[in-house]
Formats: structure tokens, sequence, C-alpha cells
């Protein structure tokens, strides 16, 4: 009885996503190759405006490293028409909220507006690309912000530096190998032309995609994007050649230490397909079944059961080119670190030998459908959604069918997938110390 109510809930879930959740939009281009989505949903008198530009930390030049993440916030210095430190004054006035983040591949601006205020924040996006002042005095200032930003998020937090020793070693030709927060040093060399350079290059109409979600008039806005954005002069074209990476075919070894740390960390990563790729999608699964939750199979046995770890942890960093998918754990007592690996393992080993049951699976399944829902219940959400769907997977319609995949994607294929990347001699093996140790050896 209780696994026919369980089968029954999820199809009623399944049905709820398949016939309420779907996101209407409408998309087209400008003269100038501005990419332009536009969501109506009028339930809420609330409007997000956000500008998504195809530039991040991969796009730097290896010695000029955080460029992408410093424009981030350089970007909001002002324009000649909006007067240094205003940007945020504008916003509040109005009862708005605005925010921005970069990763490798992208960099997202957005404001969230009462709906009224809906031709502010395009004449404010607009602004920014057209008119933005990039002079010392902004970099200057920006400059000191970042470098804060990174003694707070890298260098004086508990294993902040954790992914950056991952990427360096699992990245020897491609540009994931840095950080997006980037190099001190590089900043501090890095000349006001090679700003305005970086500028000049990336942020233009052709490569950038512009969403406009919520309680909108289309026809008005339309009007207003033509307006504002129009007029805007397409930049040149940018291109991309990235080298590719050998695949790995031996393990790699390594030890990084952490002052901020007392108890250490085993890591192992292995470098897996683009986010566009299915493979991406059922290692997203594998990961969920191994540690997402108390009841996951990572977490139930080794901080549960046997009680060998504090913490422990599977997840899939999918990205444009290449993904990372990493398992991690943190000793418990005298655990040794190889001693958790073992057993990381042995849970590998049965997934790539038997198939998961039919329950956890239908477990998997009922967590993908409620990330969809919720991932689509808000209109700030569903503007993030869009331009990422546009711009790093080329199909703005996946926010809408992204969820078959997951539904697709079989017990079997799991099996096979964590066969395909999931061995010893296909991954980095890092331990992460405490500084205290290096000292010690």
């Amino acid at each position: 009885m209780k696994k026919s109510l369980f089968s029954l809930a999820a199809l009623v879930l399944a049905g709820f996503t398949t016939n309420a959740q779907e996101v209407k939009y409408e998309e087209y281009d400008l003269d100038n190759g501005m990419h332009v989505i536009l969501h109506q949903d009028n339930s809420a008198p609330v409007v997000t405006t956000s500008v998504m530009y195809h530039v991040g930390a991969k796009d730097e030049n290896p010695e000029r490293t955080g460029f992408a993440h410093f424009f981030e916030h350089l970007l909001f210095e002002g324009t000649e028409n909006i007067a240094r430190g205003e940007w945020f004054t504008i916003v509040t006035s109005q009862g708005g909220s605005n925010n921005a983040n970069t990763t490798d591949d992208r960099t997202y601006y957005y404001e969230v507006f009462p709906s009224n205020s809906v031709e502010l924040g395009l004449w404010m996006e607009s602004e920014r690309l057209l008119h933005p002042v990039i002079n010392q005095d902004g970099v200057d200032t920006q400059n000191e912000v970042v470098k804060e930003e990174k003694r707070l998020r890298v260098d004086n937090s508990p294993y902040g530096k954790f992914f950056e020793n991952v990427k360096k070693n699992m990245f020897k030709k491609h540009p994931y190998r840095w950080t997006t927060i980037g190099e001190m040093e590089h900043l501090d060399a890095a000349t006001l032309e090679e700003f305005q350079a970086f500028n000049k290059k990336f942020y233009v109409p052709n490569n950038a995609v512009l969403v406009v979600a919520g309680d909108i008039n289309v026809p008005e806005v339309k009007k207003m994007i033509k307006d504002y954005f129009g007029p805007i002069p397409r930049g040149e074209e940018v291109t991309r050649n990235f080298p590719k990476e050998d695949p790995i075919t031996q393990p790699i070894t390594a030890t990084a230490y952490d002052a901020n740390i007392q108890i250490p960390a085993i890591v192992a990563a292995y470098r897996t397909p683009s986010m566009k790729d299915r493979d991406a999608y059922v290692l997203d699964m594998l990961s969920t079944y191994l540690s997402s939750g108390k009841s996951s199979v990572l977490y139930k046995k080794l901080v549960d059961e046997k009680k060998m770890a504090l913490q422990v942890g599977a997840f899939n960093n999918s990205q444009e080119d290449y993904g990372t998918y990493i398992l991690f754990g943190l000793p418990l007592g005298e655990t040794k670190l190889e001693d958790i690996m073992k057993e990381i393992d042995e849970e590998i080993v049965k997934v790539q030998n038997e198939l998961i049951s039919e329950r956890d699976y239908q477990k998997l399944q009922n967590i993908f459908e409620n990330q969809f829902v919720n991932s689509n219940s808000s209109v700030e959400g569903i503007a993030s959604s869009l331009a990422t769907y546009y711009m790093l997977y080329g199909n703005t319609d996946l926010i809408n069918t992204e969820i078959d995949i997951y539904r697709s994607i079989t017990r079997e294929e799991i099996k096979e997938v964590a066969k395909k990347y999931l061995n010893p001699n296909q991954r980095l093996l890092l331990e992460y110390l405490p500084e205290s140790e290096k000292a010690s050896e």
C-alpha cells in the first residue's frame, strides 16, 4: 500500500509539472545582435530586467585573471548619465533590488523592480552597456573591494581554496584551470587601457542576452527595448578556440594546505563532459543519489552508521566546456583519509555493477521534479533560467523541457555513466590538509 501511495504521489507531481509549469516566452534579435527574451506574468506587480554577457573567467588572459569578476563590480561604478555611487541609490529609491554574479562562463546583472519601473531598469542596463565610465578612480576603488572579498571568501575562509586546488590540478590547458576571482597581483598589474579593452571586446550587444520577465505589457516593452538598446553599435564578434584537455588515464595525486582548517579532507575529482551533454544530466542524478540528504547512500553509511566522517558528499559541477565531478569526505576522530576514500569507492563500484533500487530511482525522480517546480516559481528565477538556457545551452526551451531529460534517464544509464567516468585511473586524488601538518612534515 505504501509503495502504491508513493507511486501515486509521483504521478500526481509529474502531471502537475507537465500541465502547470510551462513558461511562455518570446525571443528575437535586435539588428545589433542582442538577443531578447520576454516572459509575461501578470500575477504580481513585479518585473525583472537582466542582461547576461557571454564572458567569464575562461575568457581572460592567463596573466590577467580575475577580469570578468572585476567587471561584475566595476560596471556598477557609474555611467555618463548615472553619477558615481548612485546606481544602488536609484534602484532602492524605486523599491527595487539588484545584484550580479560571475562564473567561468558568463556574467549576469539584474534588477527587480515594481512593474511600473520597468523602463528605469531597461534604461539602466542600456547605460551600463553603452555609457560605462571606466576610469582610474573606479578601478582603484573596486580593486580594494575585490581584495576584501577574496580575503573574506577565500584567503580567510575554511576550505576556501578547496576548489582552486581541484581546478589547477584537473586542467592543464583549458582556462578553467584558474579561479573566477583571479589573482590579485594580476589586477594590480593591469593598466586602465587593459580594462577598457576588455570592456570593448566583451560587453557588446552581440555578446549578450536581455531578459525582461514579469508584469509587462509586451508591445510597450518591445518599443522601450528598441529605443534604449537598438542604437547601441554592434561589437566585433567574439571568437573562442580554447585548447582541449588530454584525457586523464593515470591517477593524479596532489596535496594542498589550508591555514584556516583543523580537519583535513580527501577529494576525488573526475573530468566530465559539457553541461550540454546528456551524461552531465545523468551525473547530476548520480550525485543526488550518493549524497543528497541524510538518507543518501554516502551520508547514511559514513556519517550515520560507521561514524567515520563528519561530512561526505558528491556534486557535479557542470560547465559550458567541461564538468568536474567531485567526491569528498571529512574524517571523524582518528579515521584516516584513505579509509574514507575506500568506503566511498566501494559505493561507486556498487553503482557501476548493480542497478540502484526502483525505490531509490523513484525518489530521485521526485527530487528533480521538485527542483524543477521550484526553479520556475519566481519571476527572478525564470529570468535567470531563460538567459542561461539560451546562452550556455543554446536552447531556451530547456526551461520547459529539461525535466523531460531527467525523466527519461534510466537506472541502466546511471550504472553505465558511473562506469564511464568514475574510475580510479581517471581522477585527481587530493589530500586537503591543515597548514600545521605541512610544518610538522
